[in-house]
């Protein structure tokens, strides 16, 4: 068996592989513990292709690492020089991978990055993929994110997207993996833990992120081809209509953190109910000014109305989400505390 004497011949994995075997078992699993699977895999090979490595070796390894943690009072790091430190220990094409990674889209995990990707980019990524595929990646990342990139494939290709999605169960990790990777390899080269969600309430918020004739439509396709689905759906999204069923309090609420400029847009095209819901939590004085605001605006695009009708159910949702008020989507309406 050959013996590592010369110091100057190691490289950057060579080095870390020496130290964690000098560790012993105990520590060095818990520092495996902190690296990912590539990089185990790297060390792994490493360590059983060493050798006998000579006392001298050791005892240098220890003196740099010491030294240079003693030393450094400061450290910088940048892509370039975390680049150059890759090239010491890894292969160019590894290094232009992880750097591939590293100044991609922002986001921690794979799906964060994916919800950062132009969806029209996405759409026409994986309109070319399997729909279970598909279905997979839209269950994964953000529902605003998923409806826009829904709403840009082609019709028939999209509801079969939505039905693989209404009867996917827990996705098992070996299916993640396998996504992930080919995510990896063929898009960007850049999976979080599956957070277990019911398939219907993935695709509620996903129809209450599309535009309303895009929600019309798939909404009317899937009553076609699954009614029950499709009233599943319908009872757990939160609609702008649904504001008609909060306490005062909370409308009060609303009202104060709604985009003032919004706000008469959205009443617009409201039906009179809804109107006399908002003008009567407001002061008289506000509610005549709203009211002003409103005849003021003339014709106005029925586009420009469910937009802003979106962003006031958007406010509840995120005052929600802070505890501030609770919202009640059409599956409580029937629901009777005593």
């Amino acid at each position: 068996m050959r013996v590592r004497e010369d110091y100057r011949t190691l490289t950057g994995a060579e080095k870390a592989s020496i130290l964690l075997l000098s560790l012993g078992e105990e520590h060095t699993a818990r520092i495996f513990e902190q690296l990912d699977e590539d990089e185990i895999m790297l060390l792994s090979q490493t360590m059983s292709n060493l050798g006998k490595v000579s006392a001298d070796v050791i005892e240098r390894l220890f003196v740099e690492f010491a030294e240079s943690m003693s030393s450094t009072s400061s450290l910088v790091g940048t892509l370039d020089s975390t680049e150059r430190l890759l090239s010491k220990v890894l292969g160019k094409e590894k290094v232009d991978t992880i750097m591939e990674e590293i100044r991609g889209p922002a986001g921690r995990t794979m799906w964060e990055k994916l919800s950062n990707v132009n969806e029209e980019i996405l759409a026409n990524y994986l309109q070319k993929e399997y729909p279970q595929t598909v279905a997979v990646v839209l269950s994964k990342i953000t529902s605003e994110h998923a409806a826009r990139v829904l709403a840009l494939l082609p019709e028939g290709y999209a509801m079969e997207v939505v039905m693989r999605m209404l009867r996917m169960d827990a996705v098992q990790k070996e299916v993640l993996d396998d996504v992930e990777k080919t995510l990896r390899t063929e898009f960007m080269s850049n999976l979080a833990r599956t957070n277990r969600r019911d398939s219907h309430e993935i695709m509620a918020e996903i129809f209450n992120s599309f535009e309303r004739n895009v929600e019309s439509k798939f909404m009317g396709n899937l009553e076609e081809r699954s009614p029950e689905s499709a009233e599943k759906i319908r009872s757990l999204m939160f609609t702008f209509e649904d504001l008609g069923k909060l306490d005062p309090s909370a409308i009060q609420t609303i009202l104060r953190s709604a985009d003032k400029e919004k706000l008469p847009l959205a009443l617009k095209g409201a039906s009179d109910a809804m109107k006399d819901l908002f003008f009567s939590n407001m002061s008289e004085r506000a509610g005549k000014i709203l009211k002003e605001d409103i005849a003021a605006m003339g014709p106005v695009r029925l586009k420009d109305v469910e937009e802003a009708q979106q962003a006031l159910v958007n406010t509840a949702k995120d005052l929600a989400d802070r505890g501030e008020i609770t919202i009640i989507t059409s599956k409580d309406q029937d629901e009777m505390i005593f």
